[in-house]
């Protein structure tokens, strides 16, 4: 049974991922936790299982055009060292308490996000990428 979780839990951060650009958090850790597995536990498998899902979606979108590499570049060499101080914090909390952070995290973001699409005028249209080489058209 835990095997088939599994493997459905990844076919969902597969989508959610590429369709969101989240995944490990707000998929693994909760579904993880909810499978009884440690808080510590659960984010450390939940980093582990992201790489292959990062490496696919970023290989995709680069083929679409949609990285801004030098954005990715620098955000990405800033989160090394608060990496080590995210990892030391953790590893200090109760698993317990380690759940409620992140479930205050949670709710702050869904909050945030929520606020946000509901200021922002929906003039916007979506962006639609093209393959590349391919001839597109404005409607």
């Amino acid at each position: 049974m835990a095997g088939l979780i599994a493997i459905l839990l990844g076919f969902g951060a597969g989508v959610l991922s590429a369709l969101f650009g989240v995944g490990g958090g707000l998929i693994f850790v909760p579904t993880l936790v909810f499978l009884g597995k440690d808080a510590h536990v659960a984010v450390a498998t939940s980093l582990a299982a992201m790489v292959p899902v990062i490496l696919m979606g970023a290989w995709r979108q680069t083929r679409y055009g949609s990285v801004n590499w030098r954005d990715a570049t620098v955000i990405g060499l800033a989160s090394v060292p608060t990496a080590k101080l995210g990892e030391v914090v953790a590893n200090s909390l109760a698993g317990k308490t380690l759940e409620r952070a992140f479930a205050v995290l949670l709710v702050a973001v869904a909050v945030q996000m929520a606020v946000r699409a509901l200021r922002e005028p929906r003039s916007e249209r979506p962006i639609t990428a093209a393959r590349p080489g391919a001839e597109t058209t404005d409607p």
